[in-house]
């Protein structure tokens, strides 16, 4: 048995989807632990690219068994277009190759309205959500009065629970943000035929894959967005809802953390974020702009421009911290070929004082000022290379010095976006 976790070490978009679709082929089950459809993945195989939002990158290969979580939000709307467009791509989709957890909870219309109408309130202090409700349906889990997939196969309780829900968002919606009610016969009956095109995949997805595990399968768990959006470790409140990190596996799933073998941190060769916040490293200059234009620097779910900044080592090693990164994926190094010279931020300097952990206070990490060592470039040709060996040597240096500074390995190194351009350097 292997059981390991696939996570965004930075900011998220770290290049997660191709990692898991090469890490799948080493693995029985795909399994999804959290997020919802707010972010993406691009997987190239071939000459095809699959553009996932939801539904684990594994379902790519046939004989797979993909599982979202409970710890993950359905949209069950665009769940069914995802499915849709997959199997519209020859991607064979059936209740052997997908399954949800009947403890996942439901986003409702309501959630994205009021996703919209909060951010607007919000005005220059928005926190740059997507406006898929994510937020909304994470805060009716914790209030305890959302609506989980179990829910919605049951007619009665749906309708029960969906009367008390609308009576109270409407009341918000209508009174306080000066918005549209929602009909109830319209999203009911929408959304009990959502229920019947799902059913046949619903499970209770912490004893399958809890059987799979003692079956002695090996077991990819996969998350979305990255470490530093985690809503406890990220940079709070510009972050996600959920706990992004390893440790958010064990929740999200329902499984013991004792079964979790080994974790994987995807980290870019530089970094990238999306949205508001400080970002220490960032490039905000012709240099970030052709670092964002050669890396197609642009968000999957949204279109919106990624910032790009410097490789902060700084927040890998938070990574290593609080996920329990045993080895690096690092994407992109082809990226940054073609420049004289490279940076990464090993500390921060805040006033007279030297740190390397990342301060909770945002106005505090606003003040941080990045303490770099620099390095030679490297040309065109790591994108040819097939092996760690034939890489540029300024590239493996650039790369050891990452695996000197956060004290984890290297496994992986990947040159392009298509899989033969994934190396392996170490084992998992």
């Amino acid at each position: 048995m292997a059981t390991f976790v696939v996570i965004g070490a930075q900011w998220g978009d770290e290049g997660k989807g191709k990692m898991t679709d090469y890490l799948a082929e080493d693995a029985n089950v795909v399994v999804r632990f959290q997020g919802g459809n707010n972010a993406g993945h691009t997987v190239v195989v071939g000459d095809k690219e699959y553009k996932l939002h939801l539904i684990p990158s594994g379902i790519l290969y046939e004989d797979k068994l993909n599982v979202l979580g409970n710890g993950v939000v359905i949209d069950p709307k665009d769940m069914l277009k995802e499915i849709n467009y997959l199997k519209e791509l020859g991607v064979k989709i059936t209740a052997k190759t997908l399954l949800i957890s009947d403890r996942a909870h439901v986003i409702m219309p309501y959630h994205k309205a009021l996703d919209g109408a909060i951010e607007s309130f919000r005005g220059k202090k928005s926190i740059g959500t997507t406006g898929k409700g994510i937020g909304p349906c994470y805060t009716d889990k914790a209030e305890r009065t959302g609506i989980r997939i179990c829910d919605l196969m049951n007619p009665e309780v749906f309708k029960e629970k969906l009367m008390i829900n609308l009576e109270i968002k409407n009341a918000l919606l209508t009174k306080v943000y000066n918005k549209e009610p929602f009909k109830f016969d319209e999203i009911y009956n929408e959304y009990l035929d959502y229920a019947d095109k799902l059913r046949e995949f619903v499970c209770d997805a912490s004893v399958r894959v809890y059987d799979e595990i003692k079956n002695n399968k090996n077991i990819l768990f996969e998350g979305a967005q990255g470490n530093l959006l985690d809503i406890d470790y990220g940079t709070y409140p510009y972050v996600t809802s959920s706990n992004t990190t390893a440790t958010g596996v064990a929740a999200g799933v329902g499984i013991g953390p004792n079964m979790i073998e080994s974790v994987v941190g995807i980290a870019k060769a530089y970094t990238t974020r999306v949205g508001e916040g400080p970002f220490p490293t960032e490039l905000d200059n012709e240099l970030g702009q052709y670092i964002r234009e050669k890396g197609h620097e642009y968000g999957v779910t949204t279109g919106r421009s990624r910032r790009c900044g410097w490789l902060d080592a700084v927040i890998l090693k938070q990574a290593v911290r609080v996920s329990g990164v045993t080895s690096f994926a690092v994407t992109k190094i082809d990226t940054l070929a073609g420049m004289e010279s490279l940076k990464i931020c090993v500390g921060y300097k805040i006033g007279d004082k030297i740190i390397d952990y990342i301060p909770a206070s945002l106005e505090d990490l606003a003040k941080c000022e990045p303490i770099y060592e620099e390095f030679q470039g490297w040309d065109d040709s790591v994108s040819v290379a097939r092996s760690f060996d034939e890489l540029h040597p300024n590239a493996k240096i650039y790369l050891k010095r990452i695996e000197e500074i956060t004290g984890a390995k290297i496994s992986i190194v990947s040159v392009g976006p298509k899989r033969d351009q994934t190396m392996r350097v170490d084992t998992l």
